[in-house]
């Protein structure tokens, strides 16, 4: 009873300098984040903000069939369900790399029917039958002790991997989130500017009737009704080019939600939808909040793991095998004692000569780390330009509408009183087609800035990330029909930090 309590006692002891040993071992650089340079405030920052960036914002516009819209893309979008199916990709790359932490045990069972030569170096006396039978059953187990760290910076990488999988899709999310929006304010601008080409084509074909019957009676010149009737041509060629540009946005919206090119329902009427708040933030938040700068950081560490991997070649690898079995040529003799076989062995490989194989591994780990650390660098700066972008564009096109909606109102009042003047003789019906040309320019050109000012808002929420790309990612997992079938979800359809949990901890075999 001595022996293995003595025993218990010494790995106890050891035990935390066999730790200690490994910990020691582990080959290359610990990842720490690089130092970024922040601003602490944004260059174009609004007056009025509100701390709305962890809601689901385009409920703020007011819309129930954007809203809608949007529910179904998350849904149903191919691009999503292409994306949660690489987080099981490199979920089960993970559980591969994690593998080599465990023993690989295997069993096997042999059975072969012979015939030895009666006539070879060492005949066969004349009672035995060179005819026999040879069974035998074996396991077999090996491992790899990762006493040098390899196999734990692998899985580092492989983890880190798997981790800027998960923003990958969560950066999917957000891009169509957004796409999905926008394509739906260009549809409602298009929708009027297709009304004000309509009503602009019905006023001058009034206008060509009339001129027509004056032209008769010898009130009008025929160049006057030809100007008359350039103007109504050219509204009637404008309308067919606005039908063809919503044809093909509800094609495109049909392709966000996952069906055929068809018609996408409307909502409420481009002027009538309602302007959400200004997200609040400073740019330290775009570090932790957007999908696609922890993306780009997760890959950084990636591969500084994997320098620690290559630079673990140096080391020796250092392997131990066993196997136990039977062999009999009787089958009902394999259990007895005579048939067992057993074999341990352990081997420890060395690296003396490779070529220079191991320094170019080591050297094309540094050389990519570099290259992810200086994408992460580039992709920080680029995300606080693409929010001071959007602030800046936001703030300008609605001082650009403002004055838009006067010049509308300027030329509405420009055409009355021109055509009152051509009316009572007072100028040419030149002056008349020029305002009501300028007025229907003008008209599509405001409804266009309107349309881009929704699309800014969208573009603001976008870059500045925030936690409704997890409430939005939640809703891309449509309620199960059978309770029961609640826990059989998809690994890739739970949340990003269930994702990263369940397949780092994966260890099945």
């Amino acid at each position: 009873m001595r022996a293995p309590a003595r025993l218990s006692t010494l790995v106890r002891r050891l035990s935390p300098l066999l730790v200690f040993t490994l910990s020691a071992c582990l080959p290359g650089p610990n990842y720490v984040r690089p130092n970024v340079e922040v601003p602490a405030t944004y260059r174009f920052a609004s007056g009025e903000v509100a701390d709305v960036a962890n809601t689901v914002w385009w409920e703020q516009f007011q819309d129930p069939v954007l809203d809608q819209l949007i529910s179904t893309a998350l849904e149903r979008n191919r691009d999503v369900k292409i994306a949660a199916a690489r987080i099981d990709e490199f979920a089960a790359q993970l559980q591969i790399t994690r593998s080599a932490f465990y023993p690989q045990v295997g069993a096997g069972f042999s059975a072969s029917r012979q015939r030895s030569s009666s006539l070879g170096g060492v005949p066969l006396p004349a009672n035995v039958d060179p005819v026999y039978n040879l069974f035998s059953p074996t396991l077999a187990a090996s491992m790899n002790i990762d006493l040098f760290g390899r196999t734990r910076r692998l899985t580092e990488a492989a983890r880190a991997e798997l981790a800027a999988t998960v923003e990958g899709r969560r950066d999917t999310i957000l891009t169509l989130v957004v796409s999905v929006a926008v394509s739906y304010f260009n549809l409602r601008s298009l929708d009027r500017q297709l009304e004000i080409a309509q009503a602009t084509a019905t006023s001058r074909a009034e206008s060509v009737r009339v001129f027509s019957l004056r032209f008769k009676h010898g009130e009008v010149s025929q160049m006057e009704l030809a100007q008359s009737q350039s103007e109504y041509e050219a509204a009637l060629a404008t309308i067919p080019v606005i039908e063809m540009q919503i044809a093909q946005q509800e094609d495109a919206l049909s392709v966000l939600l996952a069906q055929n090119p068809g018609p996408i329902p409307r909502g409420r009427d481009l002027q009538s939808i309602e302007l959400p708040a200004v997200p609040a933030g400073v740019p330290s938040d775009l570090l932790v909040r957007r999908p696609d700068l922890l993306a780009a950081e997760q890959s950084l560490i990636a591969q500084n793991a994997q320098i620690g991997a290559a630079r673990a070649l140096y080391f020796p690898t250092i392997s131990v095998s066993g196997l136990i079995g039977a062999a009999s040529t009787v089958f009902s003799s394999l259990l007895t004692g005579p048939a067992y076989i057993w074999s341990v062995g352990g081997a420890i490989t060395q690296p003396i000569f490779t070529g220079g194989n191991i320094t170019g591994q080591v050297h094309l780990a540094e050389a990519r780390e570099q290259e992810a650390l200086y994408t992460y660098l580039q992709a920080v700066q680029t995300a606080f330009q693409q929010v001071e972008d959007s602030l800046i564009a936001l703030q300008k096109t609605q001082t650009q509408l403002v004055a838009q909606g006067r010049q509308v109102e300027a030329l509405t009042t420009y055409a009355r009183l021109a055509r009152k003047r051509y009316e009572g003789g007072y100028t040419s019906y030149i002056e008349v087609l020029d305002a009501e040309r300028s007025l229907f320019n003008a008209q599509l050109t405001y409804t266009q800035t309107e349309a881009a000012v929704l699309t800014y808002y969208v573009s603001l929420y976008k870059t500045m990330g925030g936690g409704w790309v997890t409430q939005a990612e939640r809703m891309t997992t449509p309620a199960p029909a059978n309770p029961a079938s609640a826990t059989q979800a998809p690994q890739a359809q739970q949340g990003h930090a269930a994702d990263v949990a369940s397949a780092s901890g994966a260890t099945g075999g």
